[in-house]
């Protein structure tokens, strides 16, 4: 499939019809039967306790139906999370394994994870009796989110301190995952108290590469790129060009999802506290990271992400100009971003999940919700220079508004040698990516501007 992407077809798949398609499938199968998926692992081989989970009429076919379904999602993840401790004692146990137990390891880590994502499909009958929601609202009123955020607005810096002293950073034993790469991983406290977990970051470095510039890259929401097999990467041809790849999961997916929910889940149900929990704890997570990053050589760092991602990053750009020097991202590279965190909330893929609804429910109004976005927004200013800003956009792209990025890197002044708008939208320009590599190129020699 990457190979056919990769290919002169792959441009025909890159095009805005692809956008439209997408768009209907993530927000109408997706979504909805990732729900359902929540809803069994919550249920634990109970059909009483998934019928709680899933507002449903219990019927006796259904019942019968649903019962052999969990069982067959209990035997596949007791498979996945075998395969997960196997992973954990090989990857980080005392004594590194010989490559090539290493590479298995990481095999059948990923071949069972894949499996048990890919259950999805078993709910698809539960979705067509028209209760698959997306989500399982847990919306806070204006008042809890006023005791747990409204001390900041202040000074909305103290909710970005960075850790003193940092967590211990624990890197993984390495294998070559790829001819000329090694990938390990690296895991540490999240500094944020309403997290409470361990962050887990994989990293794709060149072999035999001395001081190499990094990027932290993060990824969109709902997007588990460490679990799932042939994810299209649309930044790994950087290892390539030389670059060490730092790769963050961030709160709520992957290795962190909560119990009951699915990745991403978390963020949006619980609107609009999910994003100030979100993006107060990735940017500080982001320091760690590009505290780990100065200490394991010289090279420049950048940070960049897609979509949520992105988002991320420009939170970080901003914020770092209050934290120390060696803190402060060098470069970024951007891919579908937008320019405010708010703007995203308005695009097609929010309007689809109805959050504007379902927040409103619990007594909030837009006026409330801009009080917070001080919190969110500092992204007039950013600590990187803007010939060090690289930007790749859609102009069809109305998940992440094209309008609210075009304006913010205008802003910026990011010249144009750095900005690569394509008549896109937000889920065929990363496609698009895996076949015009000028994006990557450009942010190389940035890179190499830096070293």
């Amino acid at each position: 499939m990457i190979a056919c992407l990769r290919s002169p077809l792959g441009d025909l798949v890159a095009r805005p019809w692809f956008d439209r398609a997408a768009l209907a499938v993530v927000s109408g199968w997706f979504f909805p039967l990732s729900r359902l998926w929540a809803a069994a692992r919550a249920a634990e081989g109970s059909v009483e306790r998934y019928f709680a989970e899933v507002p449903m009429r219990p019927a006796p076919r259904l019942e019968r139906m649903l019962a052999r379904r969990l069982a067959r999602f209990e035997r596949v993840r007791a498979e996945a999370l075998a395969s997960e401790r196997a992973w954990e004692d090989a990857f980080f146990g005392p004594a590194a394994p010989a490559p090539e137990a290493l590479r298995e390891a990481e095999r059948n880590r990923l071949l069972r994870r894949h499996a048990y994502n890919a259950l999805r499909r078993l709910f698809a009958p539960f979705a067509a009796h028209g209760r698959a929601a997306p989500f399982r609202w847990r919306i806070p009123d204006p008042a809890e989110v006023e005791a747990l955020y409204g001390g900041f607005l202040a000074d909305p810096a103290r909710a970005f301190a960075v850790p003193e002293p940092m967590p211990p950073v624990r890197a993984s034993h390495a294998f070559p995952a790829a001819p000329g790469r090694r990938d390990y991983w690296l895991r540490f406290a999240s500094p944020s108290a309403r997290m409470g977990d361990e962050v887990v970051a994989r990293v794709y470095e060149p072999a035999g590469a001395a001081d190499p510039p990094t990027l932290i890259f993060g990824h969109g929401i709902g997007v588990e790129f460490d679990h799932w097999r042939g994810v299209a990467d649309e930044i790994e041809g950087l290892v390539a060009r030389g670059l060490r790849v730092v790769r963050p999961e961030a709160p709520w997916h992957g290795r962190r999802v909560l119990p009951g929910r699915y990745g991403g889940e978390q963020f949006v149900a619980t609107a609009p506290c999910g994003a100030l929990d979100h993006f107060t704890a990735a940017a500080r997570e982001w320091a760690v990271l590009i505290d780990w990053c100065r200490q394991a050589g010289g090279g420049p760092v950048a940070i960049g992400g897609s979509s949520l991602g992105a988002m991320t990053a420009q939170i970080v750009s901003g914020r770092a100009r209050g934290w120390p020097e060696r803190l402060r991202p060098d470069a970024m590279f951007l891919v579908t971003h937008c320019g405010r965190v708010e703007e995203a909330l308005h695009g097609a893929l929010a309007r689809s999940w109805g959050i504007a609804g379902a927040t409103m429910a619990h007594g909030w109004t837009h006026e409330l919700g801009l009080r917070f976005t001080p919190l969110l927004d500092p992204v007039d200013d950013t600590s990187v220079a803007p010939e060090h800003v690289v930007s790749v956009l859609g102009a069809r792209d109305n998940v992440t508004p094209y309008w609210g990025a075009r304006a913010l890197i205008d802003r910026w002044g990011v010249p144009e040698a750095n900005r690569f708008i394509w008549r896109r939208g937000h889920f065929s320009v990363p496609l698009a990516m895996l076949r015009n590599r000028a994006p990557l190129d450009r942010f190389r020699e940035v890179m190499a501007g830096l070293a």
